[in-house]
């Protein structure tokens, strides 16, 4: 095996190695480090199908043909276990909830466990989760029991977002120490275009299986479990790590030659780290751009259809009642945005993660912040203006800075806090997602509610929303400006990376640093890159076709 660096054999003494333990993965010297990124994005295009599940809700809430009226409005506890009554939309979307909200608390709980591991092990128990939890939400669906969809796709399914979130993170900032804005946005913007790849398979899936009368959803959900459970655990399999020391040919930490201070060569520990203001202020710049992109992601449809109506399909009379051939045409205008927006949270990963390597990960931040309060501030005159396009790509924009923050967070943490623990300590962060998930559309809906009930005109409501969408970007702004380094009284002395790197059993590699993946990037890496590759572009075009509505 061409990516192995040392004999399977044990060493006198020694256990034996087992396939899963990090061991296994160091790198050997023909590897080459642009298959890395191929793994990555083979789990997180998976697990990305999490911004893709509003397919299912609709065909959820209709699995019983001929629902009793005495089903109608039946409360939360009583849709857990009824097996004669459709559950309401309201109650399927919960799952999304609580998969977010499982991604948080897994990747916190399990961040340092996942550093000691390796992501070989991690990825493949985050294959078994996602993919087995959307297996056994299918079997609730099949029998009609809530609480059994909420446990697989919603809890054991999130456990496998967080692990198949954060198993890349570390192991790619160490590969591309010159590029880890670059490494982590190939990642990130997998799970940004996992939407694109996965929802149109769900619909396709749905309509094979929905032949021979019901819904589909079932069979759907289980078959993309385990679709998703062999891809996911082919990607685990393949990741190499770098061995202790290892450094690109030719590459020099920019640090020791200009001396950015903001980018650090020593290390954090992770019960330390989540401890500095460096740390809290960094959680608030992620939780504050994310609650803002969550308002227009929550909102982008409805808003379009609201401000503009008829003038997407060439109506300009406001008072003229439109047809329902005319409201059927606005709504797969609008619809077209959803396409737009996936397209755009994805590729802004790349985009903004690849910029940081150039303008430093602060100065990005800025970037999304400031750019961000004008654009939020813009949008209510673009909508008083009737400029849809312009309102169009304002939003395309937002949603870019808003992948552009899940992308390049991991690259800041690395610079703060070194790379030792950067995945664990990323982990931790992501307790931010899992908040601003959680409050964010609950902080929007009372306001719009707010709004309404005090009679402001429901399209006026959405102009106070965004303006109070910039005031957070503006408190995000004054926690970014206020991130320093790190005191030096947190770093870790030599001894405590040492005893660090030997739970990861970095100290019983025998291959040289100096030599070790130098391999060509042969058949294999362009096999690699087709196999993650052609799904996405696929996806791509279906994205753009829909988005085409909108022109």
């Amino acid at each position: 095996m061409d990516g192995i660096s040392r004999s399977d054999a044990p060493a006198s003494g020694r256990e034996p190695i087992g396939f899963f333990a990090r061991e296994r993965t160091i790198a050997g010297p023909n590897f080459n480090r642009w298959l890395v990124p191929t793994a990555a994005l083979a789990i997180h295009l998976c697990i990305g199908m999490a911004y893709g599940f509003s397919v299912f809700w609709l065909p959820m809430s209709n699995e019983i043909a001929n629902a009793p009226a005495s089903c109608t409005n039946i409360g939360l506890m009583q849709a857990l276990t009824t097996t004669t009554c459709n559950w309401s939309v309201s109650q399927v979307t919960y799952i999304f909830g609580i998969f977010i909200a499982m991604l948080g608390v897994s990747a916190a709980i399990w961040g340092a466990w996942l550093e000691h591991a390796g992501p070989r092990k991690a990825g493949c128990i985050a294959a078994l989760c996602w993919g087995g939890g959307m297996i056994v939400g299918g079997i609730g669906v099949m029998i009609h029991q809530l609480w059994l969809v909420y446990l697989g796709a919603g809890v054991l399914g999130g456990i496998g977002q967080g692990l198949g979130y954060i198993t890349p993170v570390s192991t790619l900032i160490k590969w591309f120490p010159d590029r880890r804005g670059m490494a982590t946005g190939f990642a990130i913007m997998g799970y940004g275009g996992g939407a694109m790849v996965g929802a149109p398979l769900a619909v396709l899936l749905m309509s094979y299986f929905s032949a021979d009368g019901g819904t589909g959803v079932a069979m759907t959900l289980i078959a993309m479990g385990a679709i998703y459970a062999v891809v996911m655990a082919s990607g685990a399999i393949g990741f190499r790590v770098p061995p202790n020391g290892w450094r690109p040919a030719g590459w020099t930490p920019p640090g020791e030659k200009q001396g950015n201070a903001m980018i650090t060569h020593r290390h954090v520990h992770l019960e330390r780290a989540w401890k500095t203001p460096q740390f809290w202020l960094i959680w608030g710049v992620l939780f504050l751009n994310v609650t803002a992109g969550i308002a227009v992601i929550s909102m982008a449809s409805p808003m379009l259809q609201d401000v503009f109506g008829g003038a997407l399909v060439g109506i300009q009379d406001s008072s003229e009642a439109l047809t329902a051939a005319q409201q059927a045409a606005v709504a797969a205008a609008a619809a077209g945005l959803v396409g737009l927006i996936s397209l755009f949270n994805s590729l802004g990963r790349l985009f903004w993660a690849s910029l940081s390597d150039k303008i430093g990960r602060k100065n990005t931040y800025h970037t999304f912040f400031i750019l961000g309060m004008i654009v939020y501030c813009l949008l209510p005159t673009w909508g008083h203006l009737g400029m849809a396009g312009l309102f169009v790509i304002s939003i395309c924009i937002i949603l870019s800075m808003y992948g552009g923050g899940f992308a390049t967070v991991p690259a800041y943490l690395a610079d703060i806090f070194g790379t030792q623990m950067v995945g664990a300590i990323h982990g931790r962060l992501l307790t931010a997602w899992t908040a601003a998930g959680l409050v964010g559309p609950l902080i929007i809906a009372a306001l719009r509610e707010a709004q309404l009930e005090a009679g402001v005109e429901p399209a006026l409501v959405y102009d106070r929303t965004l303006y109070i969408m910039a005031g957070l970007l503006f408190l995000g702004l004054i926690c970014n400006l206020l991130v320093r380094p790190v005191n030096e009284e947190h770093h870790m002395s030599e001894d405590e990376v040492e005893r660090e790197r030997a739970l990861q059993h970095d100290d019983s590699v025998s291959v040289s640093a100096e030599t070790a993946a130098r391999g060509r990037f042969g058949i294999g890496g362009v096999l690699a890159w087709l196999g993650v590759g052609v799904p996405f572009l696929i996806g791509l075009y279906i994205a753009l076709a829909k988005a085409a509505a909108l022109f």
